[in-house]
């Protein structure tokens, strides 16, 4: 059997039955980011398949070209996410990683970087800049809240005698980015556009949305995705001036408890930086760190994927005294420009 990575030249039915059965496959797989990777960020999207001379299937990779200023030119598997590397068998994962390099020396790109959640067993390790905490959820909620610290349970009563409410569903999209947009500018980071998370709400049917309002106002708010029976929470912000009523910590609770209900049993914190204080937040739920083991071939001595520039920490610094209207019409397009989101 031969085998060799080709652009896929197919429509999005075929790509998705050969994501939903193949192991390791994530979210992050599906067809439906190529629409919003193209018509909404503006990148190209490269679609690349292993097959025989046959035609059959054995493996996938979804790339993205980004080209960002002062990081240059890179193909990334999948960039705004945090997996998407090549999935299938061994020989096809092989394949799609030279056609990737292949098509990133054709182009001129400087770096290729495979986001993985499992370790490409032909590629030397790699340190471990990112991490995951993954915390196992129990068939029922009170099983989960009398195995919390004290503290724990304490922070999580707080917004509630206070009178915040969680709610989710999709209609929450509103809600959810009026909260991210300003949390993000508070950051000095970049946001994707409204309808971004719009076409994510449209498109995928396992997306879930979830807000924490106090008095009809959004104050905490959440993006994440279930799959295989795990759900991550992608995206999620509070904003500052509540920090004191712990919003954020309902926001978490009130998630766990919507998928104990749906019969989820695996919550996926999302990634962190190992010591920073987001990676401390999610560490105190009682879950477990897994490494991720990203792959990042630099192609050119002036690639970096170690993440933003001093130029562009300084400019991140900068950003956080913008107007929140200025910020939230210029942010979209740096956004979708920045490799390391």
């Amino acid at each position: 059997m031969q085998l060799r990575g080709v652009v896929a030249d197919i429509d999005a039915t075929r790509w998705d039955v050969f994501v939903h059965s193949a192991p390791g496959a994530q979210f992050s797989h599906l067809y439906g980011w190529r629409h919003i990777v193209e018509d909404v960020l503006g990148r190209e999207y490269i679609p690349l398949a292993g097959v025989t001379t046959e035609g059959e299937w054995h493996g996938v990779l979804p790339l993205v070209r980004v080209r960002a200023p002062l990081l240059g030119h890179s193909l990334i598997s999948m960039p705004y996410l945090n997996y998407g590397g090549p999935i299938g068998s061994p020989a096809a994962q092989q394949v799609l990683v030279d056609a990737a390099l292949a098509e990133a020396r054709r182009s001129g790109a400087g770096m290729l970087q495979l986001r993985m959640r499992e370790p490409l067993t032909f590629a030397p390790p790699q340190p471990v800049r990112k991490v995951i905490a993954l915390l196992l959820l129990p068939e029922a909620a009170d099983d989960l809240w009398t195995g919390f610290p004290a503290k724990l349970r304490s922070q999580i009563r707080r917004p509630q005698k206070e009178g915040m409410e969680f709610r989710a569903g999709r209609e929450h999209v509103g809600a959810f980015y009026e909260v991210f947009a300003r949390n993000m500018r508070d950051l000095g980071t970049p946001v994707y556009p409204r309808r971004f998370f719009e076409a994510i709400a449209a498109t995928f049917e396992h997306a879930l949305f979830g807000a924490v309002y106090w008095r009809d106002r959004p104050v905490a708010a959440g993006c994440g995705f279930v799959w295989r029976g795990e759900f991550e929470i992608t995206w999620a912000s509070a904003i500052r001036d509540y920090n004191r009523l712990s919003p954020n910590m309902l926001l978490y609770w009130s998630l766990m408890e919507e998928l104990i209900r749906r019969g989820v049993r695996t919550f996926n914190f999302g990634r962190s930086t190992p010591g920073a204080s987001t990676h401390a937040f999610k560490t105190q739920w009682g879950g477990r760190d897994v490494p991720l083991p990203w792959v990042d071939v630099a192609l050119r001595d002036t690639a970096s994927s170690a993440g933003p520039s001093s130029a562009a920490r300084l400019a991140s610094a900068v950003w956080r005294h913008l107007p929140l209207a200025l910020a939230n019409r210029a942010g979209p397009f740096l956004a979708a420009r920045l490799p390391w989101w």
